[in-house]
């Protein structure tokens, strides 16, 4: 069994948590990590998330998703780190829901932890073939996780 374990760094983004792991369940049942313990997620700002790429790749360039494999020493089947700026920025510039694209990044980390990798073209195409099946998926039984961001309050 999976738990997931959602720490939201980003005050704006808003979404279900139940419907976040019912989307991940259904993640699951497509690919099995062979292991019981904690998924963690956690929602990042551009700042933060581009300080643990560097930290922890030595590139301190943006980026959208970064993952951590298993330590099953302490449980843990793997840690899923998003920068939500990035989804708002690709979303808004791709007319995409926000919501898909976040669910997208999440994905990608999953895929990552169970084996898959794009650091070739071959890897990358195979990938995004994977990437697409499951949004297929997600999208046929309408399990999207609900991201929202919260409006901007106005101050008078």
């Amino acid at each position: 069994m999976i738990n997931i374990e959602c720490t939201n760094l980003y005050p704006s983004l808003l979404f279900d948590e139940e419907k976040l792991s019912r989307f991940f369940q259904n993640i699951f049942s497509l690919h099995d990590h062979k292991s019981e313990g904690v998924l963690s997620i956690v929602f990042l700002n551009e700042t933060e998330h581009t300080k643990i790429h560097g930290d922890f790749l030595q590139d301190y360039r943006p980026t959208d998703v970064i993952t951590f494999p298993s330590d099953l020493d302490n449980e843990m089947v793997g840690e899923i780190c998003v920068s939500v700026d990035q989804a708002i920025r690709v979303a808004e510039s791709q007319n995409l829901e926000i919501e898909k694209e976040l669910s997208l990044y999440l994905i990608h980390g999953w895929l990552h932890l169970v084996g898959f990798d794009d650091q070739n073209e071959a890897e990358i195409k195979i990938m995004r073939l994977e990437e697409a099946n499951v949004m297929s998926l997600i999208d046929k039984d309408d399990l999207w996780p609900n991201f929202h961001l919260a409006p901007a309050s106005i101050e008078g």
